[in-house]
């Protein structure tokens, strides 16, 4: 059965044929349509579907919970990974990079987040026409090459870890991102903020996962940091394999229009707000979970507890990012939005009283639950502002592009200070 959007669409280019009339018989018509009361056929050409605003969307079923599965992946490997570069952080400070400062390094991770997120603006409207399977394709290939190049660097070669590891990785991962997140509008609408949460708990479940398998990695005598970036490299090019084959598309590309109406974007006044404070909100996002276990272990904390803490910080951002989402129908996901930036503002301006081993735990499980609800309401209440689905990629790209750039600049200022 054809989805309606299908229908339209199709109808729409039927429409649009030109009719092509003969010299012969447009002169017969000319001729016996006198007295007639009929009208000449005029040809049209180049007329475009209209935009369709309200499509029903299945909010459910097998194709619509394959792909959250899919998306689910894709966040797990790409965005978990940039979320574990606390685990890189520490070991590049402590053993690998030790001629580099703490923020050059911090550098890297920066790159990670700007071009994770400001690639947006160009891969939103890419998904917008259509190229969705594409971008998932070049974002493997690149992650493969990156994760293979960072094993071949060499100790205390700066350069060679940030073009692999900061931009090649980063582009690989901004390439994914956003159309893992959008993807999500082609199927649900009530239940986007559920299926969001549940998308963003890929990342979160990632950066659990990862940190403990890259120290456990870095930290074997027979396998050593080389061989563990190949082998962690390895296991997420075959998740990135599955979530790339079960991944589908819906609605029909969007094909008209200029690439970027950012005029039209700018007097929508509470788009512009949303994109102003969550911007604002990034600059300091990371900073934790780039640095809490290296903070740990300076200051003293048992080295096995400060490698689970970033662990720790992510299992709770689950809760975080599932949680609202789940409530968000019935608060509001501007409201509860707004709540978790100021508590995860809060949160991260008490880093410096945290102590101890029961400290560092209890914060991690905090920040954790607190930063998750941010990053989890965030493409939420983006989409709630939208009333053309068509346009969910670029709009939440524009976010994305600016956010990326905070972030490029937050993490490293942070780690300066």
């Amino acid at each position: 059965m054809e989805c309606p959007s299908e229908l339209t669409a199709r109808d729409a280019e039927k429409n649009a044929e030109p009719v092509a009339l003969s010299k012969s018989s447009a002169s017969a018509s000319s001729v016996e349509g006198k007295g007639s009361t009929e009208t000449p056929v005029t040809p049209v050409r180049g007329v475009e579907s209209p935009p369709v605003l309200d499509i029903e969307l299945p909010e459910g079923g097998f194709r619509a919970w394959a792909t959250v599965v899919g998306a689910w992946l894709v966040q797990f490997v790409n965005f978990g990974y940039v979320n574990a570069f606390g685990a890189y952080q520490d070991y590049y400070v402590r053993s690998y990079l030790t001629q580099s400062t703490p923020s050059d390094i911090g550098w890297i991770g920066g790159i990670q987040i700007c071009f994770t997120f400001s690639m947006g603006v160009v891969t939103g409207r890419l998904f917008d026409a259509g190229y969705f399977y594409w971008l998932n394709f070049g974002s493997l290939i690149l992650y493969a090459v990156s994760i293979f190049m960072l094993s071949l660097s060499h100790e205390n070669s700066y350069y060679q870890v940030f073009l692999s590891h900061g931009i090649a990785f980063g582009l690989a991962s901004g390439l994914s991102y956003l159309p893992s997140v959008a993807i999500v509008g082609h199927y649900f609408k009530r239940r986007r903020p559920l299926a969001v949460g549940i998308v963003s708990t890929g990342s979160a479940l990632g950066a659990i996962l990862q940190p403990i398998m890259l120290n456990n990695l870095f930290n074997n005598e027979k396998i050593g940091f080389h061989n563990g970036v190949r082998i962690s490299g390895a296991f997420n090019v075959f998740l990135l394999l599955v979530a790339n084959s079960i991944m589908r598309t819906r609605l029909p590309p969007h094909k008209g229009g200029h690439p970027f109406p950012v005029k039209q974007y700018v007097k929508d006044v509470p788009y512009v707000i949303v994109v102003i404070s969550c911007m604002l909100a990034f600059l300091g996002l990371f900073y934790v979970v780039f640095y809490l276990q290296l903070y740990a272990i300076v200051h003293g904390i048992d080295e096995q507890l400060a490698f689970y803490s970033l662990s720790i910080l992510n299992a709770a951002s689950v809760f975080g990012r599932v949680i609202p989402g789940y409530f968000a129908p019935k608060l509001g996901p501007m409201n509860m939005s707004v709540f978790f930036m100021i508590a995860n503002g809060v949160v991260t301006a008490c880093l410096p009283l945290v102590n101890g081993r029961v400290g560092v735990a209890v914060y991690a499980v905090v920040y954790g639950l607190v930063s998750g609800g941010c990053i989890g309401l965030t493409p939420a209440i983006m989409l709630a502002l939208m009333s053309d689905p068509k346009e969910y990629g670029t709009r939440l790209g524009i976010f994305f592009f600016f956010g990326g750039f905070i972030g490029l600049v937050g993490e490293p200022l942070f780690l300066a200070a």
